[in-house]
């Protein structure tokens, strides 16, 4: 069986930017309550994962040549 690859055109920390700015606007049309939190948690680890992101693509971390 043969793996489907896709090429990406955004960026991971751009995926997950806006996979977090679409959650949060999800959670904001909601009641409070379980669903609403679970889409806020989801927002706050996209957000997190974005920024380990861009941590570890940073020049300062790139091995010596």
């Amino acid at each position: 069986m043969k793996r489907r690859r896709f090429k990406q055109v955004l960026s991971l920390r751009d995926r997950l930017i806006e996979h977090a700015k679409l959650a949060r606007q999800q959670a904001n049309k909601l009641p409070p309550g379980k669903e609403r939190e679970n889409l806020l948690r989801r927002a706050r680890q996209s957000e997190t994962a974005s920024h380990i992101d861009e941590w570890l693509s940073s020049p300062g971390l790139r091995a010596p040549q």
